[in-house]
């Protein structure tokens, strides 16, 4: 065993595997390989529902803040709300649309996807890698001073939340909200085949994202392409979430709950140590595949 590998399980040992988990997104750059849920969801202790019946009375529109959901003439209208947006803590925007599939990026070639473009607003963001949320870009350029990129995002679907970034804008005429990145909108959908040209079409999403500069993914957690640090992206969200539900006097917005794992555990449940696997990606946290077991 190498000198590096004995001084990790040493420091695993007394502190933990909470040590920040990065991981080479090119990896992961499958339509059917993505990063698995749990290195985007929410901590258990985050009040989903409360959030997503809170989200469900927000009545007080933002500016610029009403589109459909999609280009057909007729087609259902969402607003997004600013009801969150002063908080001194947790300060978010705020609707409920449906999902479509956006694979701009470096996998604008997805499936169903015939006019995808190679770029996405702040780089060139892997769909299949990344989950990310996409906005109106008359929405994003009048609040561009709030929202400068790379911000927090959150999405609840059937009962869970998921963790992402903002990545995109939709510029199509009509500007469209409700969309979000392939991996994202097949972990919330999974068995719906969600594809490019096949989203979910029911207006039953919410969508919360965290504004201001002490909301943005740093550098140090994703690239022009990749989140390459999920602990980061989770230990974010987790933080903002709790915020935001205290501000908004729901339980367990008390104290920001922790992705530091206790000694003995780790974040990633069946992955932990001891666990079989073929390459450091099979394993949480800063553990290392060794002789085919997490370590």
């Amino acid at each position: 065993m190498s000198f590096k590998s004995s001084v990790q399980i040493a420091l695993l040992a007394l502190f933990g595997t909470g040590f920040a988990q990065t991981v080479d997104g090119s990896k992961y750059n499958n339509p059917t390989a993505g990063p698995p849920a749990s290195y985007f969801a929410a901590a258990t202790t985050i009040p989903v529902a409360a959030l997503q019946s809170a989200a469900a009375k927000a009545s007080t529109a933002a500016q610029d803040a009403t589109y459909p959901i999609n280009g057909d003439s007729g087609a259902k209208k969402v607003t997004i709300h600013g009801d969150w947006s002063n908080f001194s803590e947790g300060a978010a925007f705020v609707w409920v649309a449906d999902m479509d599939v956006d694979c701009d990026g470096l996998d604008y070639k997805c499936k169903g996807n015939p006019d995808g473009q190679a770029q996405t607003n702040f780089g060139a963001l892997a769909a299949y890698e990344v989950p990310f949320i996409v906005i109106p870009d008359k929405f994003g350029t009048k609040y561009a001073n709030v929202l400068p990129g790379n911000n927090i995002g959150a999405v609840i679907c059937n009962g869970k939340m998921f963790y992402g970034i903002y990545g995109d804008t939709d510029g199509d005429t009509p500007q469209v909200i409700g969309e979000a990145s392939w991996l994202m909108a097949r972990t919330c959908f999974p068995n719906d085949d969600l594809n490019g040209n096949s989203g979910h079409g029911a207006a039953d999403v919410t969508y919360i994202l965290f504004t201001g500069k002490d909301a943005v993914l740093p550098s140090s957690a994703l690239n022009k392409n990749y989140i390459t640090n999920f602990t980061t992206l989770r230990s974010m969200g987790d933080k903002l979430m709790s915020a935001l539900a205290k501000s908004l006097n729901l339980s367990g917005g008390t104290t920001p709950p922790t992705t530091t794992p206790p000694s003995g555990s780790c974040s990633w449940a069946g992955h932990c140590a001891g666990a079989s696997c073929s390459s450091e990606n099979d394993c949480s946290d800063d553990l290392v595949c060794t002789s085919g077991k997490c370590a």
